[in-house]
């Protein structure tokens, strides 16, 4: 009979309750809160991760506008030097200034070319406004709108405009 008992008495034989029995309003607001807590302090964490991120980004992208032009002042320096040299040359002749100042152009040139500067000497092409600033128009039998002269050559900085060439375009002669 003993045996009939205890198995009425929702037990099983070693003593554990039921599996089945729902946890209170008060577990579940509890277990509730906590996966909130949870969520809010990962929330908090990828917060401040992107926060941090975009902090760091802003200083990478002011870091590269204050280093930009490091190594193109690295190529100039030298052009500064043959300058420099030549005016404290004692023995100064036209014929060793002018050399002097070819060479020290090929240093500019070349320091121009490693930056990708692009120089701009339109002579005998079409007048391009997005590269060419026409200063006048000259009566001449080149084609109408072709570029007869330049008064300054322009520059272009990785295939964008830094200055225009100024130059005269031609127009027809009168008769």
């Amino acid at each position: 009979m003993d045996d009939v008992a205890g198995a009425g008495s929702g037990q099983g034989t070693s003593g554990q309750t039921a599996p089945d029995v729902m946890p209170g309003p008060e577990e579940l607001l509890k277990a509730a809160e906590l996966a909130a807590q949870e969520h809010h302090d990962a929330w908090l964490r990828a917060k401040a991760e992107t926060e941090n991120m975009r902090k760091r980004a802003q200083i990478d992208v002011a870091n590269a506008h204050k280093f930009a032009l490091e190594g193109f002042a690295q190529e100039l320096l030298p052009v500064r030097d043959s300058l420099e040299a030549a005016l404290a040359s004692p023995n100064l002749t036209l014929e060793s200034l002018k050399s002097g100042v070819e060479l020290t152009l090929k240093q500019l040139a070349t320091a121009f070319e490693k930056a990708n500067i692009k120089e701009i000497n339109p002579l005998g092409e079409m007048l391009d406004p997005h590269k060419h600033q026409a200063m006048n128009t000259v009566e001449s039998d080149a084609p109408v709108n072709s570029i007869v002269s330049v008064f300054q050559k322009g520059y272009e900085l990785n295939e964008r405009l830094v200055r225009p060439a100024l130059v005269s375009v031609a127009k027809p002669k009168e008769t």
